[in-house]
């Protein structure tokens, strides 16, 4: 069987020979610059580099023995700023499962009916005054200290009944507290000893 390969030593014409010459003198360095200029992506770099050989190989003499490496370095630029420019203009493309994400996650009615309704069972296991704090400070948007002067309690006060009250909504509304939500505990040589 005898193949022959383009620009192989037994290549048919001199226009193919000066075009494996080309290759070969011009491809690595011109690929080095094509990955710069696209920020590392090596496969529309290979698609550029042959592109641009490509159009090379049309459109220039390549037995002439002119100096192609300016031309080829301009076209492969030439190619990656139309490439972008044509990704700008178009629009962008969507994956087909992204409306359906969008759909999933997106909250709606009946997310916020079964929520509140949650909420409201959640709210019946805390005590009155666990109530009324979690109603001026996260409903009527006071501070500590404007949530105590209304219910007549130090802020103090407040900031530990808000933070018992979201406790335990936490534990009725079944959420698990991580690590870094968890209370942390006294160690034992904290606590005076009986003895």
């Amino acid at each position: 069987m005898g193949l022959t390969m383009m620009g192989s030593s037994g290549a048919a014409s001199a226009q193919e020979r000066a075009l494996r010459t080309l290759y070969d003198e011009q491809a690595g360095a011109l690929y080095t610059y094509v990955v710069r200029l696209l920020g590392g992506d090596r496969h529309r770099a290979e698609d550029v580099v042959q592109e641009a050989l490509l159009r090379c190989w049309r459109t220039q003499d390549l037995t002439a023995g002119q100096p192609l490496r300016p031309w080829l370095f301009r076209v492969a630029r030439n190619l990656v700023v139309d490439e972008y420019r044509l990704r700008m203009a178009r629009p962008q493309e969507v994956n087909g499962n992204d409306w359906l994400d969008d759909l999933i996650t997106r909250p709606d009615d009946v997310d916020r009916l079964l929520s509140s309704l949650l909420l409201r069972e959640a709210f019946q296991h805390l005590s009155p005054k666990h109530r009324e704090v979690l109603y001026e400070t996260y409903f009527s948007g006071r501070s500590m200290r404007e949530a105590g002067e209304v219910l007549g309690v130090p802020p103090g006060t407040v900031k530990s009944r808000v933070h018992h009250a979201v406790r335990v909504l936490r534990l009725a509304m079944g959420v698990v507290e991580s690590d870094g939500d968890a209370v942390a505990e006294k160690p034992e040589w904290a606590y005076p000893s009986a003895a």
